[in-house]
């Protein structure tokens, strides 16, 4: 069974930049398609971004569009957040998942999926 791992959350000013990182292990990292979700306090998780397995087909949320950019590298078992223009409403928890389909994480949720510890996402306005 894959575990997850995150990194490089923090506490950053409104418009800054941070990117996450996810490391796997105990799996194969190559046969999940991957993805992050967040969820801030008093809310539910909701979807951020996925990427498939080869990295040729990527989905955002609405309301990262523009502003986030999600990759893994195969080599490293890692999959990466680039996260941009950051607002106060991006603050939350942020999680790492590892399932069968990012088309389906975008859109059915995170059925099935493996999950990380999560990392915190405090921006400062």
């Amino acid at each position: 069974q894959v575990q997850l791992v995150e990194s490089g959350g923090g506490l950053v000013q409104a418009g800054g930049s941070l990117r996450l990182s996810c490391v796997a292990s105990g799996g194969i990292f190559n046969s999940y398609a991957m993805g992050w979700f967040r969820q801030a306090p008093g809310k539910d998780r909701e979807f951020v971004a996925s990427i498939s397995v080869s990295g040729g087909s990527r989905y955002y949320g609405d309301f990262v569009k523009g502003r986030s950019t999600i990759s893994r590298d195969n080599a490293k078992k890692t999959v990466y957040l680039q996260m941009n223009g950051l607002i106060s409403e991006d603050t939350g928890v942020y999680y790492c998942a590892a399932g069968s389909s990012a088309q389906a994480m975008g859109t059915i949720g995170p059925r099935g999926v493996h999950w990380g510890q999560g990392t915190q996402v405090t921006v400062s306005s």
